[in-house]
């Protein structure tokens, strides 16, 4: 493969990648105002856009692997480095590769918030549906599947004669 249509294609990558990643930072905030709402229908809505970002930065972050697995390169970020290295000595695709690094962490930082607010929700929906089932303050070990279960309230233990 010439090192100027890898430069090419990587560069068009990132591009494809920066845009897509602008795109899924807004609607990661959304997501967010529409926990805080509690407004399930269109959290539904906006998680359809949101998972198709999400795809698109999958196919995108494949292409660069395959990119570099087509050179005979690792396909990790060492790979990665390697491959700009050789296609690009000038680093002229550096700018693009920082921006697209600074959006991914934001969007990686936003994702997280949403996901704790997602847990702290479910933690809380545990804990009535505790009180309403009887199991609240009993203790909770793990069970054989590796989910939680109350000493005692085990319906699947066999009596013995």
């Amino acid at each position: 493969m010439d090192p100027n249509v890898c430069r090419e294609h990587l560069e068009s990558l990132l591009i494809e990648e920066a845009g897509t990643l602008a795109r899924l930072e807004p609607l990661l905030e959304k997501e967010h105002e529409l926990l805080t709402a509690n407004d399930v229908d269109e959290l539904e809505r906006t998680g359809a856009a949101r998972q198709a970002c999400v795809a698109q930065l999958m196919r995108l972050a494949d292409e660069r692997r395959a990119l570099c697995r087509m050179l005979n390169l690792p396909d990790d970020l060492a790979g990665l480095d390697q491959l700009r290295a050789w296609c690009d000595p000038q680093q002229s695709l550096k700018s693009r590769w920082a921006e697209c690094a600074e959006r991914a962490a934001r969007c990686r930082g936003l994702n997280e918030r949403n996901g704790a607010l997602v847990s702290a929700r479910l933690k809380r929906v545990q804990g009535l549906l505790n009180v309403i089932t009887g199991r609240a303050g009993q203790p909770q070990v793990y069970a054989r599947q590796g989910g939680f279960e109350s000493p005692g309230r085990n319906e699947n233990v066999l009596a013995t004669a």
